[in-house]
């Protein structure tokens, strides 16, 4: 995406957003009287009914083994439709624009619930059988807007941090994980001064540039940062977001991450972990699925580990992404309607335990064990929840195009400056079209 296209997308998000408090009544089904929706046994017969699920690039796969057995068992037929990348902003023009499916992948975050327009757009999923199945943990934790539950986790919530190459650490001579930001720095150079290549970034499809700045802020996140970006006492141009900024900048010109920075994807950077062509990337849950989709867990706990980083120690930044779970439109058609609510309390019902061993991936549900198979990075993913805090998508009320304004950074078309300054202005244009008291 170029710049030029940036204000259309923070146009459409302003769309939903004022078209939600002129009318945030609007919709159809039951829902919006209060009353709580059914919720229709899991293999209810469903001939002649078409469910559309959005999906991005990096979840397009999750849902297509229980959408083939929930055909199955119902007659419903299942289309997933991948939306192109940036996902969120590609679905708020759809949607702004009156195009929505039944069913769709979004990060359960209160700020991109709010950007969805929740109230106005999707169905409420209170009440769901499966809701007392999660975790205590998570059961609560996210997939909240204003005391209503909107979205539907069905994966262990993403945390940012490093994901490194065993080999790659032990060729350089690198015998443990680093304490803190600047330990991992300091085996960087180490890498760097042998002929490696430290880190990987995947510049190219912009999303994860976003990850370098939020998890030097764990710390500050924890001390209320982003309470005080919320109220206006803390801005994007203040020295502490700036200043991750300006660092990641300085990291970039010194020389640590690949060549191709500017034009590396997704799948470029998964592949350049698994080869040892780089030592480090910091990424969210999804980047590990990809490598689990190329190598056997064998071969993944041998190469490939996980820890969680910060300015201070080893605290991870969670960040539910739109991969975690999904969200039911309200489209109108009530019967397609029960129809989505059905295919959520079947994929977390009957079909969970299936799906977990499918995806080889930790489970969320109290009653279903993770299997024996999952890779042990993805383990210490998981486990890294207990101490992490919430990133900027978690925790403040709006949500900037942070990732879009550093790209331009990385693409030299911008100064940190000049993208802290343009990240506080959309903020302060967003939390305006959501009536934020000071803004």
């Amino acid at each position: 995406m170029n710049r030029l296209r940036k204000p259309l997308i923070a146009a459409a998000a302003i769309a939903l957003l004022v078209t939600s408090c002129s009318d945030p009544g609007a919709g159809s089904a039951a829902n919006d009287t209060g009353t709580p929706a059914s919720w229709p046994a899991e293999t209810t017969k469903l001939d002649g009914v078409n469910l559309t699920i959005w999906a991005a690039q990096n979840s397009n796969a999750v849902a297509k083994k229980v959408s083939a057995d929930f055909q199955a068992a119902t007659g419903a037929k299942v289309n997933i439709l991948t939306v192109p990348d940036p996902y969120e902003q590609s679905v708020q023009t759809k949607v702004a624009s009156g195009d929505k499916p039944d069913l769709a992948f979004w990060q359960p975050t209160a700020s991109q619930l709010t950007a969805i327009n929740a109230k106005q757009n999707l169905q409420p999923l209170d009440g769901a059988p499966f809701v007392d199945k999660y975790t205590a943990a998570l059961k609560d934790s996210t997939g909240i807007l204003d005391g209503t539950r909107y979205a539907a986790l069905v994966t262990v919530p993403a945390v940012e941090g490093v994901w490194y190459n065993k080999e790659v650490f032990a060729k350089y001579g690198i015998a443990a994980t680093p304490k803190n930001f600047d330990g991992m720095l300091a085996d960087a150079r180490k890498i760097k001064a042998q002929g490696g290549v430290p880190f990987y970034e995947m510049g190219g499809e912009k999303w994860a540039t976003q990850w370098w700045v939020q998890v030097q802020l764990a710390e500050a996140a924890k001390q209320g940062l982003w309470d005080k970006v919320n109220n206006g006492e803390e801005k994007f141009t203040g020295p502490t977001i700036l200043g991750a900024i300006t660092k990641y900048k300085s990291l970039v010109d010194e020389g640590l991450f690949n060549e191709n920075l500017t034009s590396a994807t997704f799948v470029d950077q998964g592949k350049a972990l698994l080869s040892g062509e780089a030592a480090m990337a910091i990424q969210v849950n999804t980047f590990f699925s990809q490598l689990q989709a190329q190598s056997s867990t064998a071969e993944l706990n041998k190469k490939i580990g996980f820890f969680p980083i910060s300015p201070g120690g080893n605290v991870g930044t969670v960040i539910p992404d739109q991969s975690n779970a999904l969200i039911a439109f309200k489209t109108g058609d009530t019967k397609r309607e029960a129809a989505a609510r059905q295919f959520l309390s079947y994929w977390l019902g009957t079909a969970y335990p299936g799906f977990v061993k499918d995806l080889n991936t930790v489970s969320i549900q109290t009653g279903v064990e993770t299997p024996a198979t999952v890779p042990d990075a993805l383990k210490a993913n998981a486990a890294s929840l207990g101490d992490s805090v919430g990133s900027m998508q978690v925790l403040a009320i709006v949500n900037p195009d942070l990732y879009l304004n550093l790209a331009n950074m990385l693409a030299g078309q911008a100064t940190p400056e000049k993208v802290a300054s343009a990240t506080q202005a959309q903020f302060d244009q967003l939390a305006q079209a959501i009536g934020a008291p000071g803004f």
